[in-house]
């Protein structure tokens, strides 16, 4: 097995690691990611930006004076999802051939903080035109299959991101998440990814809030102490941000993720169906297999649901979607200089610009208010009665939940050109049932995850979903690195004859 096939397996602190220790240099790293991209990526067709001349300059540059104030991902070889971020001098298209060639002059705050951080971009990865669908089949670049069945998809809106990860191109990539677009490829590519507590993570400078804080910025990973150690770099208000989450009451994510729940949790999970009346028995057996791991790691497990349920709030969901679509659109027209015509995007994404374009302010703020209005009713379930952490004595107490487990999709990865089938609006019901009840944790501003525990016989990963309480990402990171200790998955990679390649089911 070669050097860089080797280091396929490593996330990125064991990557980092080598460097501390003088085994290898941060151009060995990027060098070994470039290699492997050039030679795996075309048939996974995650890529859709290289910039590696900028990394290698990067990688050149002496470390400063304090060696040991590096993160535990420095020099570690790293993908920007091609939507959202950007890097100056850096082509951003969005996913769209309307932005084909288009380079920012400006960079993003996120950029700067994964640089911080000591990540080093080596590109970008492909996304779903403006994130529209969940997978990642854009007319602009073509599609991105999955690491596991090349027929499959690999998800969206994140599936470059996703793929690239799990094929072990790089260990963490930049992922971004307004209705599942985190977790759904994590799930369908079997890599970790955690969409963060709304406003967790800056958006700025050119944007301070997304579809009414639906969007959240993160990675998808190898490891829960990968993601875990990069929110921690990256988190914290911007100057001039409109709202921010609250603090971290572990200290650090990764303090979380070294210490454990340390407590007994109560977890509830549900199988019941999303809006499409249906949820595949691969899906429901992933969440059963998870709750009796939680009960064997000594949690209280529960089997109940909230009262308020995604089918519910569809369409006004679809409002804030259209409304985002358009003003993303525009907002990029107004950059790149461009007038937007129907010719340069794919039917659905133009639908949804023409519908955003045409929204009241009126209809857009009921939209919104009946979302809030579920957010509410839904923290009820996780909270207290007595309106705090403790148990209220009395009649009518209950102790809220403190994790959510459900599927994170309807199915497991489904054929390529699963979404391309019928009308537009034929193609966004058919996701919004593929997505099932994802997207509730946006509408809430909740933290969720997937979490991946569980492959079919056929060797397709399917993530189980868990949604946290507002703010309490470190109890998710705490969990998920417990369920991690118990059933391994960073070793596992596609591709035939790999020898710790595994197909069956947990």
């Amino acid at each position: 097995m070669s050097f860089s096939e080797r280091l396929r397996e490593l996330d990125g602190h064991a990557q980092a690691e080598l460097v501390r220790t003088g085994e290898l240099s941060r151009g060995d790293l990027l060098r070994a990611a470039i290699e492997r991209i050039e030679r795996l990526d075309g048939s996974l067709g995650s890529v859709a930006v290289t910039s590696f001349d900028r990394a290698l300059a990067q990688a050149d540059e002496p470390d400063g004076p304090h060696p040991e104030e590096r993160g535990p991902l420095h020099g570690v070889p790293f993908l920007l999802k091609d939507l959202g971020p950007t890097v100056a001098g850096m082509e951003a298209t969005m996913g769209s051939r309307f932005l084909k060639g288009f380079v920012p002059a400006q960079g993003s705050e996120l950029t700067d903080r994964f640089e911080a951080a000591g990540l080093r971009v080596l590109g970008k990865a492909r996304t779903a035109e403006f994130g529209v669908l969940p997978t990642t089949e854009n007319t602009a670049q073509g599609a991105t299959v999955n690491p596991w069945d090349h027929a499959r998809s690999a998800g969206g809106s994140s599936g470059g991101s996703a793929a690239a990860v799990a094929a072990g191109l790089v260990p963490v990539a930049h992922a971004n998440d307004a209705g599942g677009s985190i977790r759904i490829p994590a799930s369908n590519c079997g890599v970790f990814g955690l969409k963060p507590t709304r406003a967790r993570t800056p958006l700025g400078p050119a944007v301070g809030d997304l579809m009414n804080g639906l969007a959240a910025e993160h990675v998808v990973s190898r490891s829960v102490r990968d993601s875990a150690a990069v929110l921690d770099a990256i988190s914290g208000p911007a100057p001039g941000d409109p709202y921010w989450a609250p603090p971290v009451a572990a200290g650090t994510f990764a303090r979380a993720v070294a210490e454990g729940p340390g407590r007994r949790l109560r977890i509830a999970f549900s199988t019941r169906a999303g809006s499409g009346g249906r949820l595949d028995p691969a899906c429901a057996s992933a969440v059963r297999e998870a709750a009796a791991l939680c009960a064997e790691l000594g949690h209280e497990v529960v089997e109940a649901e909230p009262a308020v349920a995604f089918t519910d709030l569809v369409e006004p969901f679809l409002v804030l979607w259209a409304a985002g679509v358009s003003s993303a659109i525009s907002s990029f027209a107004l950059l790149s200089g461009r007038t937007p015509e129907p010719g340069q995007f794919e039917e659905l994404t133009w639908e949804l610009y023409e519908q955003g374009r045409t929204l009241s302010a009126a209809g857009y703020l009921l939209a919104v208010s009946t979302l809030q209005r579920a957010a509410r009713g839904l923290a009820g379930f996780y909270e207290d009665e007595s309106g705090g952490g403790g148990e209220r004595p009395g009649r009518g107490s209950r102790r809220g939940y403190d994790v959510l487990l459900g599927p994170v999709t309807s199915e497991p990865a489904p054929p390529l050109g699963t979404f391309s089938v019928g009308t537009p609006r034929q193609q966004l019901t058919r996701a919004v049932e593929f997505c099932h009840e994802t997207p509730l944790a946006n509408l809430t501003g909740q933290p969720a995850m997937s979490v991946p525990l569980h492959w079919t016989e056929a060797g397709l990963p399917v993530g189980v979903h868990a949604t946290g309480r507002f703010g309490d990402e470190a109890t998710l990171f705490a969990l998920a690195a417990q369920l991690e200790q118990a059933r391994p998955w960073a070793h596992r990679l596609p591709g035939p004859g790999h020898p710790r390649m595994e197909t069956r089911s947990c």
